[in-house]
């Protein structure tokens, strides 16, 4: 007898949810933002809602709460840490913005990060023109990372003058001197920061982004310079910040501690040269558990955010204890760990392809032998010959091919040996799972057999990590999880690239190359797409001009009450085009005239040639996506 306990257990909901996804007895996937179990969204009903204000799928739903419950969690643990090692110093959290510049996200954390203190961190012109229309709380920290231009010193000097607490990082060794230089010019003080480049590095997918080949920081000998020079210049009290980052997604704790341990020896040592270093940024790194598996792979981290606290608390007060050195206050930039479960993705499916083999079979007795014994074996199979007949079947398809290539077959004979053979399968793949084989062989089949799951959305748009370097995401059932899955399949997007697939799904001992789902049976079906916050929002392409997808901001309050707290609508066709620089006048422009020139020419009445324009017009302000 199914149960809700099994669909959690085979999706690993509970593995990777951290609390904040589950399903409920109906069998729908519910949101508890707050991890508080009174205060649940059922997404689902969500999703009806959605529906009959005629809202299109897909959306990309955004839960502000779970944001804030994040910041919460990695403040709380290392304050945890900060009282149990008995540490001098304090924590504050900077977010940077490369993991989600959109504005409603980045004010989301600022606001409920205020009372941490909680800054930006930002590597871009672009998202320093960003970063400073937000009001930041005065202690927060506005952290300029990346290779600079004079331009960007300039704003971020400007930035000080305006009384925000701006820290210039010096990435690379030639921005020392025209960062002093340009201070002096402005008559402005700014806070400086120096990126170490550390020998150790991180581990998993962005390991080689740490270490001795990383593309940013400086060298001994070049930091050492770096000291120098601000010396000389009379800059030494500005320098205050001692910055690392040993690459993202980090899977293993030890190389966290590793790497601290390396920095904090660099920390103390420029401290004993009375130099009052007051800030220790170690990055970001901060690794989320994509598979609930709670190991090193490269879609999950064998450790907690508590753990991770722990170890640079720990490992930092180890090392200024025995330099003895002040504790300094330790900063990161956690953006993944805060953004990534923010929001989840909900598609509809327009249907699948693969595995129609229901058609009738009229047998009339004066077929090709092996047709004959592809029939035989159909009706013969059962659970106890079903692995000795479900080889017959492979040798017995081999044998049709092989005539129908020799000529001696015709097409209605193929017809019906493919399909009793499809029906062999079918009959053995159900007796394996009954009899609970779990061999390759079964495996391979149950590949063979899956369905392609046509979801309307744009993989390159959504998820493009997935497509570029094959990060894991959880996909799920929106609802129907109260009915075990008898479908094996692969979730295919609409665009025309076959790439545009998600073939590989979080599993708790290994990566899955089919997932659990359901029959269509001609009803509306919902998958969901988790723990996308991170990354995803503008890293998306517009491969086939698919645009971004129609967003909804829920918020719940302490009666497990949803509200709608912002609406975002998707591109339509007209500005997926514009981003092409398609101009939309023109483009209607140039229609109209092809419609009048075959008015002309008599190719069109007049009344088809409204039609066709009205039509034309109506499409380019369309949302890109199908309506279903």
């Amino acid at each position: 007898m199914w149960k809700i306990e099994d669909a959690i257990d085979l999706y690993g909901i509970e593995r990777w949810g951290n609390g904040y996804f589950s399903f409920n007895r109906n069998g729908n996937l519910v949101v508890k933002p707050t991890k508080k179990d009174a205060e649940i969204v059922d997404l689902k009903n969500v999703v009806d809602t959605l529906s009959n204000k005629k809202i299109k799928f897909p959306i990309l739903f955004r839960f502000p709460q779970i944001l804030e419950a994040q910041i919460k969690e990695l403040n709380g643990a290392f304050s945890g840490s900060i009282s149990e090692y008995k540490y001098n110093s304090v924590y504050q959290g900077v977010f940077p913005m490369k993991v989600n510049q959109r504005k409603e996200v980045i004010e989301e954390i600022i606001k409920s990060g205020k009372k941490y203190n909680m800054g930006l961190e930002v590597g871009t012109k672009a998202e320093l023109l960003a970063a400073l229309s937000i009001e930041l709380s005065p202690d927060a920290l506005l952290i300029c990372n990346g290779f600079k231009d004079d331009e960007y010193l300039k704003m971020a000097l400007n930035a000080i003058k305006l009384k925000n607490k701006v820290v210039i990082v010096i990435d690379e060794f030639n921005e020392t001197t025209r960062l002093l230089e340009l201070s002096r010019q402005m008559n402005v003080k700014p806070l400086i920061g120096i990126r170490a480049k550390l020998y150790s590095k991180g581990s998993g997918k962005w390991a080689e982004s740490g270490g001795e080949s990383s593309k940013f920081g400086l060298t001994t000998s070049e930091m050492l310079d770096c000291v120098r020079i601000i010396a000389e210049y009379e800059m030494l009290p500005q320098l205050q910040m001692l910055h690392f980052h040993i690459g993202s997604q980090i899977t293993e704790i030890r190389r966290i501690q590793k790497a601290v341990k390396e920095a904090a020896r660099v920390y103390a040592k420029i401290r004993n040269k009375h130099i009052d270093i007051r800030y220790f940024n170690i990055g970001g790194g901060l690794g989320i558990d994509y598979d609930g598996s709670k190991t090193s792979s490269e879609a999950s981290a064998n450790y907690t955010i508590q753990e991770y606290a722990n170890n640079v608390v720990y490992s930092l007060k180890e090392v200024c204890d025995e330099e003895n050195v002040p504790h300094p206050v330790i900063l990161s930039e956690s953006g993944r760990a805060i953004a990534a479960y923010h929001s989840v993705l909900v598609i509809n499916i327009k249907g699948n392809k693969n595995g129609n083999h229901k058609d009738q079979i009229e047998i009339l007795g004066n077929e090709p032998h092996i047709i004959k014994d592809l029939y035989d074996g159909l009706k013969e199979i059962n659970i106890k010959n079903y692995v000795e007949y479900y080889h017959d079947a492979l040798q017995h398809r081999e044998e049709l091919l092989s005539l129908f290539n020799l000529g001696e077959l015709e097409l209605e004979d193929k017809s019906k040996g493919e399909l009793l053979f499809w029906r062999i399968c079918e009959k053995a793949s159900a007796f394996a799972r009954e009899s609970g084989n779990k061999s390759d062989d079964f495996d391979d089949l149950n590949k063979l057999l899956s369905k392609k799951y046509i979801g309307n959305f744009s993989i390159f748009q959504s998820i493009p990590d997935f497509w570029a370097i094959k990060q894991l995401f959880p996909v799920v059932p929106l609802n129907r999880a109260n009915e075990k899955p008898t479908e094996y399949g692969t979730i295919v997007d609409i665009t025309c690239d076959s790439d545009g697939e998600i073939d590989k799904f979080v599993d708790l001992k290994d990566v899955k190359e089919i997932l659990e789902l359901h029959d269509l049976n001609n009803s509306s079906y919902y998958l969901a797409i988790l723990l996308l916050g991170a990354y995803q929002d503008t890293i998306g392409d517009y491969h086939n001009l698919f645009g971004s997808a129609n967003e909804v901001h829920i918020i719940v309050d302490d009666r497990s009450e949803w509200h709608i707290k912002h609406s975002v609508d998707g591109d339509r066709n007209c500005d997926t085009l514009g981003y092409v620089k398609y101009n939309t006048s023109a483009l209607l422009a140039a229609f109209e005239s092809e419609i009048t020139q075959a008015l002309r020419e008599n190719r069109l009445s007049k009344s088809d040639a409204e039609d066709i324009l009205k039509n034309y017009k109506s499409v380019m302000y369309q949302y890109t996506y199908l309506d279903i």
